[in-house]
């Protein structure tokens, strides 16, 4: 069965394989020790803290394979972007250039460098091992952060945010970081990326340029890029906009690629889940479906995705379910169908 649960320093080696192995434009997952090490501890801290309104708190999760021990995923939270530095983005607008004598009215793209999405909860790390790539497991890890977030509302914002890996070339270039980045940075973008994520963003603020980019004055291969959704992201984008998140007009610095957005109380995962008393069987019903399931629990949080029976007077699942997340007949999980996704 595969766990959801926070990441330790026990995973630490593991996390760093994991990191190894992600598409580079993972800001949020540098594949550097030392980095990942501090993600952990501010994570264990952040659990660890009696929270009353959220800040600078973030959360780092990991999907353990419970058969091997191999931790194959991983997933974070921040429960308020840009509270410790800014956190960047483009925002797409329009300019009329207009002259009545000339009879000209055009209306022109423009990207203008904004922090207009700090504060919201943003989403990070997302990384499930490509053997492991399945649909529901991409739901289990993604969605269970939001069986989180019901356990603690007051930890996270009124909106979440997710930022989509863009498009880049087969050698691991970018053509919208060519065009409007290495210009200013005298950098690739994988070596733009590295430094971010391994030293944060406030480089960005010191050499991006702070008047609005023309988007007919990149080339072709740039524009044609903007607010694309890059292979490695697109399972993780398809989960979210069945949650509810939508295209903003924002889009990443790097690479261009979109940038989902939502209303925290309109994702549904939070509006569908609920809680119900267990009760233990030693083989279920032929019926029982694949839920996701969650105990109520912060610092000790449990997730996963297993068959279970919904009564009326409960949820039925096996002893091995119940112990994977930490509870016994008679305590409360929280819940939702799997097949209750939008389609």
């Amino acid at each position: 069965m595969l766990l959801f649960r926070p990441a330790t320093l026990a995973d630490l080696m593991a996390v760093e394989q994991l990191a190894n192995e992600a598409p580079v434009g993972m800001t949020s997952l540098p594949a550097n020790r030392e980095a990942l090490q501090h993600r952990i501890k501010a994570s264990q801290q952040s659990l660890a803290a009696q929270v009353r309104c959220y800040g600078e708190e973030s959360y780092l999760f990991v999907l353990e394979d419970t058969r091997t021990g191999e931790i194959v995923g991983i997933a974070g939270v921040v429960a308020a972007a840009g509270m410790s530095e800014a956190f960047y983005s483009f925002r797409q607008e329009t300019l009329i250039h207009a002259s009545p004598a000339l009879a000209v009215h055009n209306k022109i793209a423009v990207l203008s460098l904004c922090h207009d999405l700090t504060g919201h909860t943003l989403l990070t790390s997302f990384y499930l091992r490509p053997s492991y790539a399945t649909l529901p497991l991409a739901h289990l890890l993604s969605r269970a952060r939001f069986l989180f977030m019901a356990n603690a509302p007051a930890r996270f914002a009124d909106s979440v945010v997710s930022e989509m890996l863009g498009v880049t070339r087969d050698d691991g270039s970018s053509p919208f970081w060519d065009a409007v980045g290495e210009p200013f940075f005298g950098i690739d973008y994988q070596q733009a990326e590295m430094i971010c994520g391994v030293k944060g963003r406030k480089f960005i603020a010191e050499l991006m340029p702070q008047h609005p980019v023309y988007v007919p004055l990149l080339s072709a291969e740039a524009q044609a890029v903007i607010g694309q959704v890059g292979a490695p992201s697109a399972l993780p984008c398809h989960v979210l906009r069945a949650e509810g998140f939508e295209l903003s007009p924002y889009i990443d610095i790097f690479d261009g690629g979109p940038t989902l957005l939502v209303r925290t109380d309109a994702i549904h995962t939070l509006q569908q889940q609920r809680l119900y008393p267990i009760e233990l069987l030693s083989v279920l019903p032929a019926d029982a479906k694949p839920y996701l399931l969650a105990n109520v629990a912060v610092a000790e949080f449990r997730c996963v995705l297993a068959p279970a029976h919904l009564t009326a007077d409960g949820i039925q699942i096996s002893a091995d379910t119940a112990q994977l997340l930490q509870r016994q007949a008679g305590d409360e999980l929280r819940c939702i169908a799997l097949e209750s996704e939008v389609q």
